[in-house]
């Protein structure tokens, strides 16, 4: 959910710059079932622009009319949207709508958190009961500072809390500059993750190769910044080049990101692991056994953007800790 709040921040900075007023809408509750769960945010500009969704598309509509005495007299509001009889998710969502104006000093210290790679923490106070609830809201903690949303927002004691602390942006990071890899971070990028490409400097790679990317490392394997890897980067190793792929593992080697795949078959991993192994004795047989090669889910994939889907789907079933199976055979709930 951390990328969905970095699109909210960059999408009021433009509001405030046309001078549009907004509103934040956050699933604070749920009785039920829904598509989508407590967390999730939208952001809504008086222009009617809407950025983000907290469901499928059903009950935007709604939130949008609930909004405008918002925008009109600024008193945070809880709306409820009971899907039982309009989206048959069996749920009643709990939707706290507060003024969104946030200081400058807390986009700065949001923007210092995202870029080194830090969580935060938002914690906001409602009752579950529909109307106007003055001085409720949200409270952020970036660092050791703690801001509110708008002017209007105390702290409530007998209220209800909604917590939560968001972790950095999952980043996925591409060792590789081939087309193949111009595909995984196309959808790398779709997902909303942060997304790196590696790439030596006799490949005359610049960052324009990749469209949308965030950061292109441009080092040789044995000075590759290892350091810049951590718990929430998926990497996955796809130069092509097997004297590469070697080099790029040794550096590797003593990192611990949260997927490490490596594209090819199998007799090339092994061969690959063999040589590793050689080089090193006292490598940590947990790092070996944690690569996944050939990298991806059997999912009949045969084209790059195929490809690309079925690695990506492995590397969700390794961060999410769970095993694949077709959700018409799953016994328990869908999400």
């Amino acid at each position: 959910m951390t990328h969905e709040f970095k699109k909210i921040i960059k999408e009021y900075s433009i509001a405030k710059l046309a001078n549009l007023k907004c509103v934040l809408a956050t699933v604070v509750d749920l009785d039920g079932s829904s598509y989508r769960k407590p967390g999730v945010r939208m952001l809504i500009r008086e222009d009617d622009v809407m950025i983000g969704a907290v469901s499928g598309g059903c009950v935007e509509k709604e939130v949008l009319f609930q909004a405008q005495s918002v925008f009109e007299n600024g008193i945070t509001k809880l709306m409820t949207y009971d899907g039982r009889f309009r989206l048959g998710c069996e749920g009643l969502l709990y939707i706290l709508l507060e003024s969104f104006s946030p200081e400058e000093a807390l986009i700065t210290d949001f923007k210092f958190v995202i870029e080194n790679r830090k969580s935060f923490k938002l914690n906001t106070s409602y009752i579950k009961e529909y109307g106007d609830l003055e001085g409720y809201g949200t409270f952020m903690s970036l660092n050791s500072d703690t801001y509110t949303f708008n002017s209007g927002t105390k702290e409530q004691t007998n209220s209800l809390h909604f917590c939560q602390t968001l972790e950095p942006c999952q980043r996925l990071l591409l060792i590789g500059g081939e087309h193949d890899a111009v595909q995984l971070a196309h959808f790398g990028l779709g997902m909303g993750w942060e997304v790196n490409v590696a790439v030596t400097p006799k490949e005359n790679k610049s960052i324009a190769d990749f469209h949308g990317i965030d950061r292109l490392l441009d080092f040789e394997p044995e000075e590759f910044p290892v350091e810049t890897i951590d718990k929430n980067t998926a990497v996955l190793l796809m130069t092509h080049s097997y004297v590469k792929d070697l080099k790029y593992l040794m550096r590797l080697k003593n990192s611990k990101p949260t997927y490490l795949g490596i594209l090819g078959p199998i007799k090339r991993r092994e061969k690959l692991l063999s040589e590793l192994l050689e080089h090193d004795m006292d490598i940590d047989l947990g790092f070996i056994e944690n690569i996944h090669g050939p990298a991806g889910l059997n999912i009949g994939a045969e084209t790059p953007q195929e490809i690309a889907i079925s690695i990506l789907a492995e590397i969700l079933t390794v961060i999410r800790k769970t095993q694949p199976v077709m959700l018409k055979d799953k016994l328990k709930s869908v999400h």
